[in-house]
């Protein structure tokens, strides 16, 4: 697999939440970059394609997209 990222990510561990539609799916951050993240969750099914991405430790809330999604990882895309 070719990296198509446009910066580097920084590896982290940090609890996030995807929200969308009232729904909210826990999620863990594995790393994060200004233009995207990787996320492990238990399950991708149910996941849309857009969504929000909140870190509440951060106070960080992101629009983002999926590119990506591989068993419980996927890549996300900040819009």
């Amino acid at each position: 697999m070719t990296d198509k990222r446009t910066e580097p990510r920084h590896r982290v561990f940090k609890g996030g939440i995807i929200s969308f539609d009232g729904a909210g799916i826990d999620c863990t951050v594995r790393n994060l970059s200004g233009s995207g993240a990787g996320l492990e969750v238990a399950s991708v099914q149910g996941i849309p394609r857009s969504f929000k991405l909140a870190i509440a430790a951060d106070h960080f809330l992101r629009r983002c997209h999926l590119v990506w999604n591989s068993g419980r990882r996927i890549g996300v895309s900040f819009d």
